[in-house]
């Protein structure tokens, strides 16, 4: 019992509870879904076959995209949510310029029952910013 009475002690519990929540805070903050990085984008596509969909425009699309990337506009997804991926557990990866639409059209996909979709944080352009390849 002296342990706790000590205030040394107490300062040492005090700074491992403060570090342990701050490591935990980004996967609290997303519900253990959501934003991902360019990194974990990445090996979602490659070690899990994520379906990699794009919501912007066309044009947008034309001028450069997410290697394997389908395009869907972000207007159009209502109606084709259901038809993404044969199977609903695979990983859906949605991808728009900033990451902003992205994250309104994550809650459409959950809706229609995909358990495993994600937004890439920042979108193309951070994807552009960690160097990773795009195709025209």
């Amino acid at each position: 019992m002296t342990f706790f009475t000590n205030y040394i002690n107490l300062v040492l519990i005090a700074i491992v509870l403060i570090s342990g929540g701050m490591l935990l805070w980004p996967t609290l903050k997303r519900g253990g879904r959501g934003g991902v990085s360019a990194g974990e984008a990445t090996q979602m596509i490659n070690r899990r076959n994520a379906v990699v969909i794009d919501l912007r425009s066309a044009e947008e699309f034309a001028k450069g995209h997410l290697p394997s990337a389908r395009h869907i506009a972000f207007g159009e997804l209502a109606s084709k949510a259901a038809q993404l991926t044969k199977n609903k557990s695979t990983p859906v990866l949605l991808v728009c310029q900033t990451g902003q639409q992205s994250h309104k059209a994550l809650r459409l996909v959950t809706e229609a029952g995909y358990a495993d979709a994600h937004v890439l944080d920042g979108g193309v352009d951070a994807w552009q910013k960690a160097g990773m390849p795009v195709v025209k």
